[in-house]
């Protein structure tokens, strides 16, 4: 255990030491010491009982900060809302971040958000009520609107004064962006560049003009792509005719890139929500079933494939004992064709000469592996069964199962990016499925063309 995990530990057991002698002012000392991170986690732990005892000790402001690094579902929140005083969680949300507090009251329902934003700050109120008008997924959704504006026609020392007043406030200072009287954005210039410039230095003169913005309508994935490739700490978000908005900070597009990644991986497993923390499996079964009865169905129809094929199983029943072999491999490299694909997807590669690129270099893939495979299986049956010509046909059948399943992997995923459907809901079940099918069909229907020689 390192040094830093032991503390911690320390400092939590002496937290609910504190807790259960009521002793106020030493949980004080040590809680508001904590990293905010470090106080979400160990509220999060507590007891409903002990969770009360918190909401009297702390103020709003200071249970804002908690409430910011909550890293929890719906569900949760929803509970730590109702324990509180309806008028101490206004309080608390008045002072979180805006778009923080955004996202929490989208999951509440609309009657709970209204009432709290009713009691809330009319100021604060306001506000967010501005950011909950904007779709979810949308730079307009993540935004925040505490950012620091300055205008092109005023000196360094008055910008820097400007900040001073209200860097308390802000989500970051790194950037300070330019806008001129109509409040659309012209420039932007560095914390870095206000220090070293002369204080009678025109703004004009240093910001740059040259500004990355996006449209308040933008899809969150998409600002997250942009972040990633610039390196920006923030972004502006505009409307159609350039007035800045608000701004996008770099926390808020780590919270976006780990919710898309959960959102995909959850997909292509084939379940609803791989982060829903259910408490009973009545509920993560009715999640999953969906996809499992779809699946369920595909499978039958698989079988029923089989089963027109029972009269060359009668004749040569050896035939069975690769079925499960050769689907397996379909599968396999289905699902890895599959992930290649909808990454690509993922980081903006997915243009048509690029699609057209990843269509080659899958079907050149799957071509090698398949006659890898498939002279390595023929060596191995001949050699367990001395069946040459039986070795030979499943060879074979693996090199065309093997090459048509990884170009099915690829291809499905930019299929469905090109219908505007997410490539993800081509879930790794969902492709094994397909090329069980593919490979039952090319299995069984060389063995019936060929069967004259098995016989």
């Amino acid at each position: 255990m390192s040094d830093e995990k032991e503390k911690v530990e320390l400092e939590e057991e002496g937290l609910l030491a504190s807790l259960s002698s009521h002793n106020m002012d030493e949980f004080r000392e040590v809680f508001l010491e904590q990293h905010p991170y470090d106080q979400a986690k160990f509220f999060s732990k507590l007891e409903e009982e002990e969770r009360f005892i918190v909401y009297s000790y702390l103020s709003p402001e200071e249970m804002a900060s908690v409430f910011e690094n909550i890293e929890d579902d719906d569900d949760r929140y929803k509970i730590f809302l109702s324990e509180m005083d309806p008028t101490f969680a206004a309080q608390m949300l008045s002072h979180m971040y805006a778009d923080d507090a955004v996202d929490v009251l989208n999951e509440l329902d609309k009657d709970q958000a209204a009432s709290y934003l009713t009691i809330m700050d009319d100021d604060a109120a306001e506000e967010i009520r501005e950011l909950l008008h904007y779709e979810e997924y949308t730079a307009g959704s993540i935004m925040t609107t505490e950012y620091i504006a300055i205008h092109a026609n005023q000196t360094v020392h008055s910008a820097m004064q400007i900040l001073k007043n209200e860097a308390p406030n802000a989500e970051t200072i790194y950037y300070v962006f330019v806008i001129d009287e109509a409040k659309k954005l012209v420039g932007v210039i560095s914390l870095r560049d206000l220090i070293i410039n002369e204080p009678d230095t025109m703004i004009s003169e240093v910001m740059n003009e040259r500004v990355y913005s996006v449209s308040v309508a933008e899809d969150q994935e998409e600002v997250a792509r942009k972040m990633k490739d610039y390196n920006f700490l923030a972004l502006p978000v505009v409307d159609f005719r350039g007035h800045l908005l608000g701004i996008i900070t770099v926390d808020d597009i780590v919270d976006v890139i780990d919710e898309e990644a959960s959102d995909d991986y959850s997909k292509l497993a084939g379940i609803a929500d791989v982060d829903s923390n259910d408490r009973g499996p009545f509920t993560a079964a009715k999640k999953r079933l969906p996809w499992l009865i779809i699946l369920l169905f595909l499978g039958m129809f698989t079988a029923s494939l089989i089963g027109r094929f029972e009269a060359t199983l009668d004749k040569v029943a050896i035939l069975a004992v690769f079925i499960p072999l050769i689907a397996g491999m379909a599968g396999n490299t289905g699902t890895q064709a599959l992930a290649v694909a909808v990454r690509r997807i993922a980081v903006g590669d997915a243009e048509e000469h690029s699609s057209i690129k990843l269509l080659l270099k899958e079907a050149g893939t799957g071509l090698i592996t398949g006659t890898v495979c498939g002279i390595v299986v023929t060596i191995v049956i001949f050699v367990w069964k001395g069946e040459l010509f039986l070795g030979m046909l499943v060879g074979i059948s693996i090199l065309a199962t093997l090459t048509v399943a990884t170009i099915a992997g690829a291809l499905i995923p930019l299929i469905m990016h090109r219908l505007k459907v997410d490539p993800a809901v081509a879930s790794g079940p969902f492709i094994t499925t397909i090329n069980d099918i593919i490979s039952i069909l090319i299995y069984f229907g060389m063995a019936t063309l060929f069967m004259q020689y098995l016989i």
